[in-house]
């Protein structure tokens, strides 16, 4: 099989030759596998190391290519921005939230930096999936969101604050959030048609011991608005692969009720997110995506631990199918490439 029959295989439950392993990684880590391969191109190191890469596809914007994880000095959104050097990685932080100082709906309207869904560069796009597909990818795009892009336009703890103070701005924002994307995404999946797999929304709702928002918060502001999307991606006949981090365990069967298809990344050592009980309670309804800790053992551990915590996910997860194996988010910056290569010979020796 390919690596997209693979991956578009378990995501459909039908049989598949061996279980597939993707990867997400920083761009350190990339650099140290084209290190490692000898290979430059991207697409060619997943290839040469036969991992069944979900490919990215982010178009570009007013003549900028897009990338969530760095936009340059301000993001499409109007969102000043730094990088910031920790350790061996460099990392995007945003800073100076254009919205802090509003708080009347009207306001927005006034707003310069709404960005406008034809100004994305969807023929980049169509042309980078193309390069994916001729290497039998899959392909996801374009990242999508609602909560996460609002935090970073008003900032964490003014967002977090909203939904108790200032619920009407909060509601006119996010509508205004959501119909540009839902524009951008209409687009999207007219022009890309057949060139695309899956639509990535990434909207963190937890955090490593708890929820960012309580459920019922969840429920008032952002269902309704996720539900649509769902709807909208499943009209194409596309999936529905959501992102979020942390303790999220009280809003999986809300997210399942408005039609996701893939989760990741399956932070188990989060309180709530044992994978025997996620397998149990949401492996028939879902697919998990992710899994492989990513704070101690995929960047400290030794190659025999990595071993050991694919083979438990496979185990979890992965029983009876269902499973895409991934690192739990991006491989971090100064992972040994022998934790690495362990994951991915641990998924292809991998015998139920």
């Amino acid at each position: 099989m390919t690596p997209r029959e693979r991956i578009m295989a378990t995501i459909l439950r039908q049989p598949v030759d061996r279980r597939p392993v993707d990867l997400w990684c920083t761009p350190e880590v990339l650099d140290s596998l084209r290190k490692y391969t000898l290979i430059d191109d991207e697409f060619a190191v997943y290839d040469a190391l036969s991992i069944d890469k979900i490919a990215w596809i982010f178009p570009g914007y007013n003549g900028r290519y897009f990338d969530p994880n760095d936009s340059g000095e301000i993001t499409l959104w109007g969102v000043p921005t730094r990088m910031v050097k920790a350790g061996l990685a460099t990392y995007q932080e945003y800073i100076n939230p254009p919205l802090a100082g509003m708080y009347e709906p009207a306001q927005l309207a006034d707003y310069p930096s709404w960005p406008d869904p034809d100004k994305f560069d969807y023929a980049g796009a169509k042309a980078l999936a193309d390069k994916a597909r001729a290497w039998n990818f899959a392909t996801i795009g374009p990242w999508i969101s609602h909560f996460e892009i609002y935090c970073q336009m008003r900032g964490l703890e003014n967002a977090l604050l909203d939904t108790l103070a200032f619920p009407e701005f909060l509601e006119a924002a996010l509508d205004r959030i959501d119909a540009i994307q839902t524009a951008m995404l209409h687009r999207f999946l007219q022009e890309l048609d057949d060139r695309i797999d899956m639509i990535f929304i990434s909207d963190d709702m937890a955090m490593q011991n708890n929820l960012l928002v309580a459920p019922d918060t969840w429920h008032s502001f952002f269902r309704a608005r996720l539900k649509g999307w769902c709807d909208l991606i499943h009209s194409y006949g596309k999936k529905v692969f959501y992102h979020t981090d942390g303790a999220a365990a009280p809003l999986i069967p809300g997210l399942i009720e408005c039609g996701i298809d893939i989760l990741n990344p399956v932070q188990h050592v989060c309180p709530g997110m044992d994978t025997t009980t996620l397998k149990e309670q949401f492996g028939s309804a879902v697919i998990f995506h992710g899994g492989v800790e990513n704070q101690r053992t995929l960047p400290m551990g030794t190659a025999a631990e990595v071993a050991a915590e694919t083979l438990h996910c496979l185990q979890t997860l992965g029983k009876g199918g269902g499973y895409i194996c991934c690192s739990c988010h991006n491989t971090q910056a100064g992972t040994p490439v022998e934790n690495i290569l362990s994951m991915l010979e641990t998924v292809r020796n991998f015998q139920e």
